[in-house]
């Protein structure tokens, strides 16, 4: 049975060598054998935490017309409201049965700002008075940038070789929302089509409802279930392009829960974490050493947008 690991990240970020060396090991070992992990002590407020969630409910119990207004329309942006069934992780698969919003960076900055347009001010209340998503924006950079100095360290680079590719922070920090299922859905249907992510790393903060599942590499499906105050963490397709599959991207989706949590809502937030957009993924040299490149380089910028215009 394959278990996801669960790491204790605080050890990383003391100044005992010991302890970061231990962890850098255990980053390594999910990395390359499965794709996932927990991370405990992450540093991320759980007041905070909860404060995002808080506000993602306000924003998704909005009238469709109001958040229609929102509609990510803009390819070349990956921000704004998507609604019910319109994307597609897997694109065999019926839409998926959830709604999202993204930010960017942009809008996280501006989240106080008196614009009509803006998310915050013209939807939610108080928003010039709540820091809480900008707060929780960075907290993520923050521990992002310490999981790609593990990930570094771990591929025996130079501790700072993915975070000076990172620079730009064109991260997106996404709201998800999984209503009750009302009725039969469509063959195939579920929550999330199963797929990989397309950036560098991937922080999931998921709600008590679950429905994560991921593939191991024998195929088999396994449920990746809520452990309080963790936070999942995942490598995405530009790591394992990078990597030449020594660290795997790995396939997951939400299934439809079967019992009773298909009548209740599901919540999770997840940041993608994604390299500037001038960035060469190219095969590392001391990932070589196996077999030559897999992929030929390509621009991470060029690369994600090929992928969201695959899944829209």
């Amino acid at each position: 049975m394959v278990n996801i690991p669960v790491i204790n990240f605080s050890l990383f970020c003391n100044n005992n060598c010991i302890d970061r060396q231990i962890v850098v090991q255990q980053i390594y070992q999910a990395c390359h054998e499965i794709g996932f992990m927990y991370l405990q002590n992450h540093g991320i407020s759980i007041d905070l935490i909860k404060q995002i969630f808080l506000k993602s409910k306000d924003f998704f119990n909005l009238p469709l017309e109001l958040k229609q207004r929102l509609a990510w329309s803009d390819e070349f942006s990956n921000q704004g409201y998507v609604g019910i069934e319109r994307e597609r992780l897997n694109a065999n698969n019926p839409g998926d049965l959830k709604e999202a919003f993204n930010v960017g960076q942009k809008d996280a900055e501006t989240r106080g700002r008196d614009d009509a347009e803006n998310f915050y001010v013209s939807c939610l209340s108080s928003p010039a008075k709540d820091s809480s998503i900008l707060d929780f924006y960075r907290a993520c950079i923050e521990l992002s940038n310490k999981i790609l100095q593990a990930l570094a360290l771990a591929l025996q680079l130079p501790e700072d070789f993915f975070t000076t590719r990172h620079t730009e922070q064109n991260h997106t920090l996404r709201l998800l929302h999984y209503p009750p299922v009302q009725k039969l859905p469509q063959p195939r249907q579920v929550r999330a089509g199963e797929h990989s992510d397309y950036g560098s790393i991937t922080l999931l903060f998921q709600d008590e409802i679950g429905g994560l599942e991921i593939q191991t590499t024998a195929g088999q499906w396994i449920a990746a279930p809520v452990i309080p105050d963790t936070v999942i963490v995942n490598t995405g397709d530009l790591i394992q392009r990078w990597t030449n599959h020594v660290f795997c991207s790995t396939k997951h989706r939400v299934i439809i829960p079967s019992d009773q949590r298909v009548k209740q809502s599901r919540y999770s937030v997840a940041f993608f974490c994604h390299p500037n957009d001038n960035t060469e993924i190219a095969c590392l040299e001391s990932c070589q050493k196996e077999h030559p490149p897999i992929y030929p380089p390509i621009l991470a910028g060029e690369y994600l947008l090929s992928r969201l215009r695959a899944t829209y």
